[in-house]
């Protein structure tokens, strides 16, 4: 049996040792990490792994796609799987700062409490046109959700929730802006307030849900924080909340929907060396965070 081989394809100068610690616990027997990856550079470096091992050896190879610029990662992963032809492909698991993995899992352990209910759900997701925020909503309506993204910027909310409504065409998504304090009567202390679900996939530093906003969102069902670093995202949450009730409501912090994101990469990983036609987004993988519970 030959040695499980994992390349990993980084956009940025130093790989993530993040990455390659989760690929070895997962079982990569060999780990192969090239900085400063590019859509331009990367053929000959996909051309390598396809070309070295034949039949069902190949299989042991596969391919992980990283780095801090997602969408430079993104376009990575469009040329690696452009590379392939015929039955030379490779399996391939595309998680750039671990956006699709992070926002797999929110959505996992947020389905875990919202699958009884009025329909369709309504959801809020804050920061919504960053990395995690966007894959969160695009994951939330093909779960047949009604979206609302929140962002600084009108102007970006509404272009992110036009690329969602490409990538899922029936999608119920729209867009608002949110800053600062919560104020009633406020267009979004109203989405709030319909709220089955909100999510705040903000960076660290930014209190993205205050006291006000929290009062406004008395309803939701699900309140999650993906944000690790103090102050929270959303007031109250700590990173280690982990389906901690409060009131009529549970909520998660970044740390509690780590464990679930931890055993998705992992899966992940060990489904790319059993499958070398495994290409997995962020809806693979959310396949995979279901099927683990």
């Amino acid at each position: 049996m030959p040695r499980r081989i994992l390349i990993q394809l980084d956009g940025d100068a130093q790989p993530s040792t993040f990455d390659a610690v989760v690929a070895v616990d997962a079982g990569a027997d060999v780990l192969l990490r090239h900085g400063g990856v590019t859509a331009d550079s990367v053929v000959p470096l996909v051309h390598g792994a396809l070309f070295t091992r034949g039949g069902a050896d190949l299989a042991a190879t596969a391919i992980f796609v990283g780095g801090s610029d997602v969408a430079a990662a993104a376009s990575v992963a469009r040329r690696v799987a452009d590379t392939f032809f015929g039955p030379f492909r490779v399996g391939v698991l595309v998680d750039p700062s671990g956006a699709n993995t992070t926002a797999a899992a929110a959505v996992v352990v947020a389905m875990r409490h919202l699958t009884a209910g009025r329909e369709p759900l309504q959801a809020v997701v804050l920061a919504g046109t960053g990395p995690v925020g966007q894959r969160v909503a695009r994951l939330l309506v093909r779960k047949r959700m009604r979206v609302t993204l929140g962002s600084r910027s009108l102007s970006r909310a509404e272009a992110t929730a036009a690329t969602v409504r490409k990538q899922v065409p029936d999608a119920q998504v729209s867009a608002i802006e949110s800053f600062g304090t919560v104020r009633s009567g406020s267009p979004l202390a109203g989405v709030l307030a319909a709220a089955d679900l909100v999510v705040a996939a903000g960076a660290s530093g930014a209190t993205l849900l205050d006291d006000a906003g929290r009062a406004a969102a008395s309803r939701a069902r699900v309140l999650i924080d993906l944000n690790a670093v103090p102050p929270a995202g959303i007031h109250g949450i700590v990173a280690g909340d982990k389906a901690r009730a409060e009131g009529g409501s549970v909520v998660y912090g970044a740390l509690g929907v780590g464990g679930t994101k931890m055993k998705i990469h992992r899966a992940a990983i060990e489904r790319i060396f059993q499958r070398a036609d495994a290409f997995l987004d962020a809806e693979e993988l959310l396949a995979i965070g279901e099927s683990i519970g």
